[in-house]
């Protein structure tokens, strides 16, 4: 059950646990980043106009490719980590 925790999300989405692993730290810090230029936003409305809804569109956009060639083109683990970098 232990070892299902840590693979069963990952291989699913065609990753191993180490790629799983930076493509969702990758969206964390993006998320900490643009939740911090919100929250500035909301102090001075004139800074970050854009900054948080460019990282969700850009987070969206990241995650819905992803998932389409996992899904349409049958990516293996190996090859998952290339959308991210």
């Amino acid at each position: 059950m232990l070892r299902e925790m840590f693979t069963e999300h990952p291989e699913s989405v065609g990753e191993t646990y180490g790629e799983h692993f930076l493509v969702a730290s990758s969206f964390g810090v993006t998320m900490l980043g643009a939740g911090l230029a919100c929250l500035v936003h909301a102090l001075v409305p004139g800074l970050f106009v854009k900054t948080g809804s460019a990282a969700v569109t850009g987070l969206y956009d990241r995650m819905v490719a992803h998932r389409r060639r996992v899904r349409d083109s049958g990516v293996t683990a190996p090859d998952a980590l290339e959308w991210v970098i």
